[in-house]
């Protein structure tokens, strides 16, 4: 199992624009397909974007698609999400975990263990 640590959230304005990282350590991050999920106060925790091992495939909510684009950088262990043209909506936790092969829909994390996230926070 991989230790997964979130970064790059913060407070942003409607519209704006944050780039979210998860850098992996402790297994063979390559091996895996990764995703990114987030948990809003009150509301379950929920699928956002996911990407096949080698980057080749990409997954993304329909509430997010054209606005985030998911990446990973196998060679440093890191896991990217762009997200542009932020929504009041996309305010939650962030967290990333490894996903479920073959990938399903909606994508399924892998661990039960979550990390700390990265808190994104959406102001008019």
């Amino acid at each position: 199992q991989v230790q997964l640590v979130e970064s790059g959230g913060g407070l942003v304005q409607a519209g704006g624009s944050l780039r979210l990282s998860c850098q992996a350590s402790g297994s063979a991050f390559v091996s895996y397909a990764m995703g990114w999920f987030r948990q809003a106060p009150g509301k379950e925790r929920e699928f956002v974007a996911a990407i096949g091992w080698n980057g080749k495939s990409t997954y993304y909510a329909d509430s997010v698609k054209g606005r985030f684009t998911i990446s990973r950088d196998n060679t440093k262990n890191a896991l990217h999400l762009q997200m542009n043209g932020l929504k009041r909506e996309d305010t939650a936790v962030y967290y990333c975990n490894a996903v479920v092969e073959p990938i399903e829909d909606p994508p399924r994390a892998e661990f039960a263990s979550w990390g700390q996230g990265t808190q994104v926070t959406v102001s008019t």
